[in-house]
C-alpha cells in the first residue's frame, strides 16, 4: 500500500531523479476522493476526481470503472460504456465491469449486447445473483421468457427473498400464461412488503386471467388504496366489475382510469362497453371511436432535443466565452478586437454584423477556437445548424478539451436526429466539467 507521507530524503530524491512516486500518490488521492464523493452521492464531483486520477495514471482499470459508475448514476450510459470498455481492456477478469457495462447497455435498449456482458459476468462470478437477475431482465425485454424464467429461478436460489426477482418471475410467468404459478410469487412478495401496491395489482391481474373476479377486485382495491393514481389498477378493476356485470361500478373505474391516462385505448373501450350496456349508445360510439383512434397512434416515438440554441442559452454561453476572454496585449493583426466587437454587436441584437466581425477574427487568426465557437453559437441561433456544427468541429479540433463546444455540438446533432452522436458529445462535455450537460443527458439520452 502506498504511504501517505514520505521521508524528507525520499521526497528530495524523487524530485531530483524524477521518479513517479509523488505523481502516483497524487493519483491515489484523487481516486480516494472520487470514492468518497460517490459514497456521498456527489457523482459530478466524483467524475471529476476520477478524471484527474486517470490523467495522472491512465492505466488504472479501477479509475475507469468507478468513473463509469459515476456517469451511470448521472444517467450518462453511453459515456459509462466507454469507461467500462477501457476498464475491461485493462482488466479482462473484472466481473463487475462486465455486469455494469451490461446494465448501461440495457438502459440504452441494447439488450442483445447486454446479454453477452451478463453471461461473461456469470462466467467470472457464478454465484452473483445480480448478474442472473439482470440477464433475466434483458431476456424478458427480448421476449425470451423461458430463458428469463431460468435466470430468475437461479437468482432466487441464491437469494430467496430477492424482491425484484420475485416480482419479475411472477410477471414472466404471466407472459408464459402460467397464472397459477405467478400467484405464489406475488403472495410471497406481499408477505415481504405488505405496503407495496405492485404485487397486489399483479396478483389481481393474474386472478382475472383465472376468472377469480371477486379475488381480483379485493387485490385491486388494496393496490388502489396504496397507490390511488395507478391507472392500470382502475382499468383492471373496471374489467373485473364488468365481468361480474357491475357496469355502473365498472364505468366509474374506467372514468378514473381515463382521467389518469387519457392515451390508453383500453379505458375508452371498456367505458364504451359499459355505456352501451347502460343504454348510452351515443356515448358508447364516441368512446369506441376514441379507442380505435388511439390504438392506431404511435405513442412510443423518441423525443429529440431542439437543435436550435435558444436566446437564453446563447447569452449564457457567450458570457462564458467573454469571461474567459481576458484583456491581453492586442496582436498586430487585431483579431482580438474583431472578436470582442463581434460579441458586443451580437449582444446589441445585430447578429449579422457580429458574424462579419467573427469571420474577420478567424481570417486573421485561424487558430482562434473561441471565435469559431462563438460564431457557431450565433449560426445555431439563426438556424444554420450545419454551419454551427462545422464551427464547433473547428473549435474542438483546436481545443480538444472545449467542454462547451461538445455541449453545443451534442445538442445540435441530437436535434438533427443523430441521437447517439449527440449524446456522446454531451457525455464528453460533462466529463470535461460542463455539468449542465447531465440535465440534457437525463432528459433526452435515456
Amino acid at each position: 500500500m502506498i504511504r501517505r507521507t514520505l521521508p524528507v530524503l525520499a521526497l528530495l530524491l524523487s524530485l531530483v531523479v524524477g521518479t513517479p512516486l509523488l505523481a502516483q500518490q497524487t493519483a491515489v488521492d484523487y481516486f480516494e476522493s472520487g470514492v468518497t464523493k460517490s459514497r456521498s452521492g456527489d457523482f459530478t464531483g466524483a467524475l471529476q476526481a476520477f478524471s484527474m486520477a486517470i490523467t495522472m495514471n491512465p492505466d488504472n482499470a479501477a479509475s475507469y470503472y468507478n468513473r463509469g459508475l459515476a456517469k451511470a448514476n448521472l444517467k450518462d450510459h453511453r459515456g459509462a460504456i466507454l469507461d467500462y470498455d477501457r476498464a475491461i481492456e485493462l482488466n479482462p477478469k473484472d466481473a463487475l465491469a462486465y455486469l455494469n457495462r451490461g446494465v448501461s447497455k440495457s438502459k440504452q435498449d441494447d439488450h442483445r449486447s447486454a446479454l453477452l456482458d451478463f453471461g461473461r459476468a456469470i462466467e467470472l462470478s457464478p454465484e452473483d445473483a445480480q448478474a442472473y437477475y439482470n440477464r433475466g431482465a434483458s431476456r424478458s425485454k427480448l421476449e425470451q421468457y423461458r430463458g428469463a424464467l431460468q435466470d430468475f429461478n437461479r437468482t432466487l436460489e441464491l437469494e430467496p427473498n430477492n424482491q425484484a426477482a420475485l416480482y419479475s418471475r411472477g410477471i414472466t410467468k404471466q407472459k408464459l400464461e402460467e397464472y397459477s404459478g405467478s400467484l405464489a410469487d406475488f403472495t410471497k412478495l406481499i408477505e415481504l412488503s405488505p405496503k407495496k401496491s405492485q404485487p397486489y395489482a399483479a396478483r389481481g391481474a393474474s386472478r382475472i386471467e383465472l376468472n377469480d373476479f371477486n379475488g381480483a377486485i379485493t387485490d385491486l382495491n388494496k393496490a388502489i388504496e396504496i397507490t390511488p393514481d395507478d391507472a392500470e389498477s382502475f382499468l383492471n378493476r373496471g374489467f373485473a366489475k364488468g365481468k361480474l356485470e357491475d357496469f355502473k361500478g365498472a364505468n366509474i373505474d374506467y372514468d378514473k382510469a381515463i382521467s389518469l391516462n387519457a392515451t390508453n385505448y383500453k379505458g375508452y373501450y371498456g367505458r364504451g362497453f359499459c355505456r352501451s350496456k347502460l343504454g348510452d349508445q351515443k356515448g358508447a360510439v364516441q368512446d369506441f371511436n376514441q379507442a380505435i383512434e388511439l390504438n392506431n397512434t404511435n405513442t412510443e416515438s423518441k423525443t429529440l432535443f431542439s437543435g436550435r440554441i435558444s436566446r437564453a442559452t446563447l447569452g449564457s454561453l457567450l458570457n462564458v466565452v467573454q469571461e474567459r476572454n481576458k484583456l491581453n496585449e492586442l496582436s498586430a493583426e487585431r483579431s482580438e478586437a474583431y472578436f470582442s466587437r463581434g460579441i458586443s454587436k451580437n449582444k446589441q441584437g445585430d447578429s449579422k454584423a457580429a458574424i462579419i466581425d467573427l469571420n474577420k477574427a478567424i481570417e486573421l487568426n485561424p487558430t482562434y477556437a473561441e471565435a469559431y465557437f462563438s460564431r457557431g453559437l450565433i449560426k445555431s441561433a439563426q438556424n444554420d445548424q450545419r454551419g454551427a456544427i462545422l464551427d464547433c468541429n473547428s473549435a474542438i479540433k483546436l481545443n480538444p478539451r472545449y467542454a462547451e463546444a461538445f455541449y453545443v455540438r451534442g445538442i445540435i446533432r441530437h436535434g438533427l436526429g443523430d441521437e447517439n452522436g449527440g449524446c456522446l458529445d454531451l457525455s464528453k462535455s460533462g466529463e470535461l466539467g460542463y455539468t449542465p450537460a447531465y440535465k440534457v443527458i437525463s432528459d433526452y439520452c435515456n
